[in-house]
């Protein structure tokens, strides 16, 4: 079964994040580095990436077939999604012990996220 862990930011986070050493904040980036690694030696992990600034995304819509982009979100959010790693695992439990090992775990919280199979719905 393949899961999602989102790695969240937000106020709780941003203040942990200011109380951190310098040496804390380059465990905490090297404690990904070595999470990925870990996942990808026990073959669980499909693939793993940080994400952007949501003042750095495009949001995009179609209106009467034109399609309308604009600069970073409508509002500023308070909380965004970080990062994420998809994993295919066993189950749940699996799946949370992976999310356990996630440096945020150990300061704030992390999210795991069943991804649907859509394989088998009709076309």
């Amino acid at each position: 079964m393949k899961y999602l862990i989102l790695i969240q930011s937000n106020p709780q986070s941003l203040a942990v994040w200011e109380t951190l050493t310098d040496q804390q904040r380059t465990d905490f980036g090297l404690g990904h580095f070595r999470l990925t690694d870990e996942m990808r030696e026990a073959g669980v992990l499909i693939v793993s990436e940080g994400l952007g600034d949501p003042a750095l995304a495009t949001q995009v819509s179609v209106r009467d077939g034109r399609t309308i982009t604009s600069d970073g979100p409508y509002a500023e959010v308070k909380e965004h999604l970080a990062g994420f790693y998809l994993i295919d695992v066993a189950g749940l439990d699996e799946a949370v012990a992976w999310a356990a090992k996630a440096p945020d775990a150990a300061y704030t919280r992390v999210e795991v996220r069943p991804v649907l199979d859509m394989s088998a719905w009709e076309q």
